[in-house]
């Protein structure tokens, strides 16, 4: 499920993949790819992505028929998975994922939005004024709709939910009890390019955003939907005013991050975690279990289970306090 609202359009030969990224190759290969995945959610004949050691044990399991990925990562790979080698990883990936799912660069407005009144929905929903509502929107029983919001296409929205005003919504699932505040953004395309000849090559976003039951988003928060998997924030789990969480992040159950925060994308975040005000996480990190991070920290490497940081870079926090006295 790590992309319902994209169509994909393949199958695309290797050949034709070998072509888009300008690799030449003696021997021809008619062999079709049906779909572009990451790591773990790839599939027989399908197409994935290797560009970091990061992710080697992830690798020697994949069961993708090809991998993009270099000379120094191919090793990692079990012998079902064919390498393509390439020099930039990630570039490539969003060059065929581009070719495969075309409509997945752009992210402008929903042009089929209706209000609400012209919308057949079919549970009890209370609204207030000028909210419109795209295509492939389920709203369930007793929720609530702020003022000039906007639910855009492909959202699924559950049972006593509360939607504030002047938010934006798309690519979402939005499970049970969940309240969203005030002026947020929820499942637009994140924040990835590659500077290419003068120009921004823009990175696909494919997957979603989910919101696990009983969360809640603070005003102005921005959740960013992901780019090949999933934006997911875990059950139980608050956000503060200003948050921003970034294409792929995970964030566990139980967790409660203050007002100001940035999770860079791809990053991990656990269970129970406690993250302060205007603190920093870097992107593929990730953080442990019953973690805690002081305000204005700055986290630059993985965190492991049971421990408190502070500062930048962040450290165990006795060892700050001794070296700050």
């Amino acid at each position: 499920m790590s992309h319902p609202f994209f169509v994909c359009h393949g199958p695309i030969s290797v050949d034709k993949i070998l072509e888009l990224l300008d690799i030449k190759v003696d021997i021809a290969s008619k062999f079709e790819i049906t779909d572009i995945k990451d790591l773990s959610n790839a599939e027989q004949n399908s197409l994935t992505f290797l560009h970091s050691n990061r992710y080697k044990e992830i690798a020697k399991s994949t069961k993708a028929s090809y991998c993009l990925t270099t000379n120094l990562l191919k090793d990692f790979l079990p012998k079902t998975c064919k390498p393509i080698i390439v020099e930039n990883v990630l570039m490539a990936t969003s060059i065929i994922t581009s070719k495969i799912y075309p409509n997945s660069i752009e992210d402008t407005f929903d042009v089929k939005v209706k209000k609400i009144e012209e919308v057949n929905l079919k549970n009890n929903v209370k609204y207030g004024k000028n909210v419109l509502v795209g295509e492939n929107v389920d709203i369930g029983s007793d929720c609530l709709i702020g003022h000039n919001t906007i639910i855009e296409k492909n959202v699924k929205i559950g049972n006593n939910c509360k939607i504030g005003s002047n938010t934006v919504i798309r690519n979402s699932f939005i499970k049970d009890n969940v309240s969203i505040l005030d002026n947020c953004v929820i499942g637009k395309k994140g924040f990835g390019f590659f500077p290419k000849n003068s120009k921004n090559l823009r990175y696909p976003h494919i997957g979603i955003v989910i919101i696990n039951e009983n969360c809640e988003i603070g005003c102005g928060a921005t959740i960013d939907r992901g780019s090949m998997s999933n934006t997911e924030i875990g059950k139980n789990t608050f956000l503060d005013n200003q948050v921003h969480i970034a294409h792929n992040v995970k964030i566990g159950e139980n967790t409660i991050i203050a007002g100001q925060v940035g999770i860079a994308g791809s990053s991990i975040i656990g269970k129970n975690v406690r993250i302060g005000g205007q603190a920093g996480i870097s992107g593929h990190l990730k953080i442990g279990d019953n973690v805690d991070i002081a305000g204005g920290s700055g986290v630059i490497k993985d965190i492991p289970n049971n421990t408190k940081v502070m500062g930048y870079p962040a450290k165990n926090i006795r060892e700050f306090l001794r070296e700050n006295k």
